[in-house]
């Protein structure tokens, strides 16, 4: 059982997390993620991997009325989004490899995922269990496409977020299961590459590859001075809840 917690804010206090002070921890790239999904009241999300509950929770305070399913392999974490959801937010303790059958007789309209970045065949493991299990690849990055093709409803929408390096790989695992991909590249600041990525792609979706223009995040060409240097538009997501739209 985790007992040391820290309990913090987000989208400017219209969400509050509780989650452990060591280890993983909710960050950027998970609220992001959410403020790209458009989704509609009364549709059905499933969050894989959803950790203490950040991407759904902080769709769901930006659009009420949805119906809000997570699904995380570690039940420290999967208790915590539990307790940060409450009665409306279901969390299942499982392996997304092997879902019970409760989710798989079932389809939603968005699936979300923030697949752990880094391939462990290429990589040092990381010291705090929470910490490597979130960020050290044990499912295949493929498995992760998989899943979540079969879980969307007719014309749903899958969501990924990952580090650019990573793309080809989501890429071969999303042909012959979902198109009308979409790719939305995440650049720092200007003049510097890309460092990560938001895909989006639709269970029988027929429409052109699309890769859009890069979304700068920060204002200026380094950081200069303390404070917040996000540009509006990435402002108003992080701190007001405010969509992004591709």
């Amino acid at each position: 059982m985790i007992t040391d917690l820290t309990k913090d804010a987000f989208l400017g206090g219209k969400v509050s997390l509780v989650q452990p002070r060591k280890g993983y921890r909710a960050g950027v790239d998970t609220v992001l993620l959410a403020a790209t999904v458009e989704a509609q009241p009364g549709q059905r999300v499933l969050d894989l991997g959803c950790g203490v509950g950040t991407a759904a929770l902080c769709l769901g305070a930006r659009v009420p009325g949805l119906v809000l399913t997570g699904v995380e392999i570690q039940a420290e974490y999967a208790e915590l989004a539990r307790l940060n959801g409450g009665p409306d937010f279901e969390v299942v303790t499982a392996n997304i490899a092997d879902l019970p059958l409760e989710i798989r007789q079932r389809q939603f309209d968005h699936v979300l995922a923030n697949p752990p970045y880094y391939d462990r065949a290429a990589g040092r493991a990381a010291t705090d269990a929470g910490r490597e299990a979130a960020l050290g690849e044990a499912t295949p990055l493929a498995e992760w496409v998989k899943v979540a093709a079969k879980r969307l409803a007719p014309k749903g929408l899958a969501h990924f977020i990952h580090r650019v390096e990573r793309l080809p790989e989501i890429l071969v695992a999303l042909n012959g299961r979902l198109g009308s991909v979409e790719v939305l590249p995440l650049c720092p600041r200007v003049d510097r590459r890309t460092e990560l990525v938001i895909v989006r792609a639709r269970k029988a979706g027929r429409g052109a590859f699309k890769l859009h223009a890069p979304l700068i995040l920060h204002e200026g060409p380094s950081h200069e001075q303390d404070g917040d240097s996000y540009v509006p538009r990435v402002r108003a997501a992080l701190r007001e809840g405010a969509p992004l739209k591709f």
